[in-house]
């Protein structure tokens, strides 16, 4: 049943982003930093560096945004791609694959209503930390040029941006288009994901299904989420890279603007080369790789179900 999906998509969602959150922040920082500005070499470096900074906490700095979101986001994807697998599928035959694709494309489409403001706001909060590092060490070199001294003194307390106040200001001065700035981009990464993503899941699933009317077991959707997750993952990394550059709302010292898709790729392309394209490549699969193992064992394991099923006989 459609509620049983949204159910069991949400809660999917919500297990698999509390487990990869500090990597998905390392991801957004790295793929941020451009180049003569680097406060972090690698995913442990900017991690170690998080902790020191912000403490432990401060990996999972935007979390509350994406814990929040990430349910109907979630949701909408999972419950979107079955129902157009089942609308797509003739006499219950098996889907071939440019069917499975367009499932997948429309799901893609269907959850950027949801994820463009919740990336929008996650990536400030996940960012500013870097920010906030890179001023203070830029203040401190000025400082001890000048005076030793004056290096030593305290530095000033950074004070934080919480969603709430992110999205008032957003509203207040752009309205509601502010909240889905880099929505193109966001469309860019998503679309192509699924379009990857779905049938490859479904085509490994298969693999490990004794018979078509048997679910297939916990693990095997487990590893096919990981697999599928991660490959879709790296292929689509370039335009994860635009988007995360191009929703950034404050830049680092000498940092590059971005007017739009092609601005943004353009200005990366000359002056960073195409590598850049890849930056933090290895850490969004990292996060999508579990991400999706652990939804969609979730989604197919069915918990909604029986907690449906218990409500009935709760109230009875």
């Amino acid at each position: 049943s459609l509620p049983a999906k949204l159910i069991n998509g949400g809660i999917a969602g919500l297990i698999g982003v509390t487990c990869v959150f500090p990597i998905d922040l390392a991801k957004t920082r790295l793929q941020n930093q451009q180049n003569g500005q680097r406060m972090y070499a690698s995913l442990s470096d900017c991690l170690i560096k998080t902790i020191r900074s912000e403490g432990y906490f401060g990996m999972y700095r935007g979390a509350a945004v994406n814990l929040t979101l990430v349910t109907p986001e979630k949701a909408i994807k999972l419950a979107a791609n079955d129902f157009f697998r089942h609308h797509l599928s003739k006499d219950g035959k098996k889907l071939t694959l440019l069917r499975e694709m367009l499932a997948g494309c429309g799901a893609g489409t269907c959850q950027v209503i949801v994820t463009t403001p919740m990336e929008m706001l996650k990536i400030q909060l996940q960012d500013a930390g870097r920010i906030a590092a890179q001023k203070k060490l830029m203040a401190a070199q000025a400082q001890l040029s000048s005076s030793p001294a004056a290096a030593a003194a305290e530095p000033a307390v950074e004070a934080r941006t919480t969603a709430t106040q992110i999205t008032r200001e957003l509203l207040r001065s752009k309205g509601i288009a502010g909240l889905y700035k880099g929505l193109g981009a966001t469309l860019l990464r998503d679309v192509p994901f699924s379009i990857v993503y779905f049938p490859l899941f479904a085509n490994l699933n298969k693999l490990g299904q004794k018979d078509p009317s048997v679910k297939a077991p916990f693990y095997v959707s487990f590893l096919s989420g990981c697999v599928a997750g991660s490959t879709a993952a790296v292929a689509v990394n370039p335009c994860d890279v635009i988007k995360t550059r191009l929703q950034s709302l404050q830049r680092g010292v000498n940092e590059d603007t971005y007017s739009g898709i092609l601005d943004c790729t353009k200005k990366i392309w000359q002056r960073e080369g195409p590598t850049a394209f890849f930056k933090g490549a290895y850490c969004r699969a990292l996060v999508i790789a579990p991400l999706f193992g652990i939804a969609q064992v979730v989604y197919f394991i069915g918990i909604a179900e029986f907690l449906l099923d218990m409500l009935p006989k709760h109230r009875a």
